[in-house]
Parts: C-alpha cells; sequence; structure tokens
C-alpha cells in the first residue's frame, strides 16, 4: 500500500490542504492521516470513497492501479 501513501500526501498537498482539513472532511483525526501517508495504516472502503469524492480522484489512481488521476 506504499503507493497509496504517496499519492495521498501528493494529492493533499499539491492542492495546498492540511491534514486537519482531510482528517474532518473524511471524518477521522490529523493522527490517521499521518499514519495513511507514512504507510503505516490503511483505511477502510468507506473512507477510499470519501477521499476519492473529496479530491475527485479514481480509487484505481490512489491504490497504484492506474496512472489516471
Amino acid at each position: 500500500m506504499e503507493i497509496f501513501a504517496v499519492r495521498l500526501r501528493e494529492i493533499r498537498e499539491q492542492v495546498g490542504e492540511s491534514r486537519e482539513t482531510l482528517g474532518k472532511a473524511i471524518g477521522v483525526g490529523v493522527s490517521q492521516i499521518s499514519e495513511m501517508e507514512n504507510n503505516r495504516k490503511g483505511t477502510t472502503l468507506e473512507k477510499l470513497a470519501l477521499i476519492c469524492r473529496h479530491y475527485n480522484v479514481s480509487a484505481d489512481y490512489l491504490l497504484g492501479l492506474s496512472d489516471t488521476p
């Protein structure tokens, strides 16, 4: 899941969003966003869907199955 961690961080930083803002958008704390971005923890399918909607990207992109956001 390393690609998920890298892409999540890249997208969040590209839009200039803080971990706190993303956490509020998907209903988790800053520490959980940090753990996802540092490849220490994954996420649920529900949260993955929320992240995809929040950033308007596909789950395939976040999971490394596609290079097209």
